[in-house]
């Protein structure tokens, strides 16, 4: 028998599905289950089980939703197809993705998971996700106003090729920058336009003017290579794929900052932040608290700042060895 909630995770085997992991199973009623298409790169995780799941595989994926009330995807494979799947068996889905367009496939899903009582939560995670939260802080204290979004990551954390490769294209698909403060000991930076997906959905689920989202990294030396390799000149030079393959494989080696991250929100004379170690955890760590109190949020489509009181769930995050700062008024 399964327990009260049990939570599938999809791509279980990364960084942030094996933070999630952890965090549900100090969750009172919660049933953890590992899943992947090699089980035998699972590092076992006491209090949960694993599962050979492949999820392209349709047959293969329905027979795993047997018995689940949740899905945690921590990765992008036919995300709307699996959030669909999930949705028609009135199971409750959550996405930590930051791809915009994947996220809006499975808006278009929102009739479907009313009609069978089940929620999809989006944007759940440190960027997008914590920034969410943080915008509508600001945006509800400084209404009208414009939102800005930095991001700053820790290029000590170790990351996969495809993060790296993720992150060199976006560095190089828009235009922009601009100074933001970060809490210590970071301070004022310089963040680069990122296409990260707040910057499509906020004005929609906050109804603000304008949301502009940019990244940094902790390191001023990596952060300056990749916003370089966004230049015309050598995007042109990037598009050769030997030259592009060993680019990535030198970033991927490259390790000169911190493990540490600090998001920032400004809206107006609004400014709101959080900060801590580990991306993966503070994603793995949000994903989990929003689970814990799935059963509770109303069904449909929706993204994280639409579903929780922003400031009580973050309070609440903070808790995990996290530094949250609202503010009222200019600077820190």
């Amino acid at each position: 028998m399964f327990e009260l909630n049990a939570v599938l995770i999809l791509g279980g085997y990364g960084a942030v599905g094996r933070e999630a992991a952890m965090a549900l199973t100090g969750y009172p009623g919660t049933k953890v289950i590992v899943a992947g298409r090699d089980p035998a790169r699972a590092r076992p995780i006491a209090g949960t089980t694993t599962m050979r799941v492949d999820a392209a595989d349709p047959d293969d994926l329905a027979q795993a939703l047997d018995g689940v009330t949740t899905v945690l995807m921590c990765a992008e494979i036919d995300n709307a197809r699996v959030a669909r799947a999930c949705l028609e068996r009135g199971v409750n889905y959550v996405d930590v993705s930051a791809s915009h367009d994947l996220l809006a496939d499975i808006e278009n899903l929102d009739d479907l998971a009313r009609d069978h009582g089940a929620t999809a939560a989006l944007s759940v995670g440190l960027v997008p996700g914590i920034t969410n939260l943080l915008a509508r802080v600001c945006a509800e204290r400084s209404p009208g106003t414009e939102v800005r979004v930095g991001v700053l990551l820790g290029s000590g954390e170790r990351h996969g090729p495809a993060a790296v490769a993720w992150t060199l294209d976006g560095l190089g698909a828009l235009e922009g920058s601009w100074t933001m403060g970060f809490p210590a000991p970071y301070g004022t930076r310089t963040v680069h336009r990122f296409p990260f997906s707040d910057q499509y959905t906020l004005p929609r689920t906050l109804g603000v003017p304008v949301a502009r989202t940019g990244l940094c990294l902790d390191s001023r030396l990596t952060t300056g290579l990749l916003a370089a390799a966004g230049r015309p000149a050598v995007a042109r030079l990037l598009s050769r794929p030997r030259v592009r393959d060993l680019l990535l494989r030198a970033l991927g080696k490259i390790h000169l900052g911190s493990e540490g991250f600090a998001v920032t929100v400004s809206s107006g004379t609004a400014r709101a932040s959080f900060s801590g170690r580990l991306q993966s955890r503070a994603t793995g760590h949000t994903a989990a608290l929003l689970i814990r109190d799935l059963p509770a949020l109303p069904p449909g489509v929706r993204h994280i700042e639409q579903l929780v009181d922003p400031v009580t769930f973050l309070t609440e995050l903070a808790t995990g060895g996290y530094v949250l700062d609202l503010h009222q008024g200019q600077g820190f």
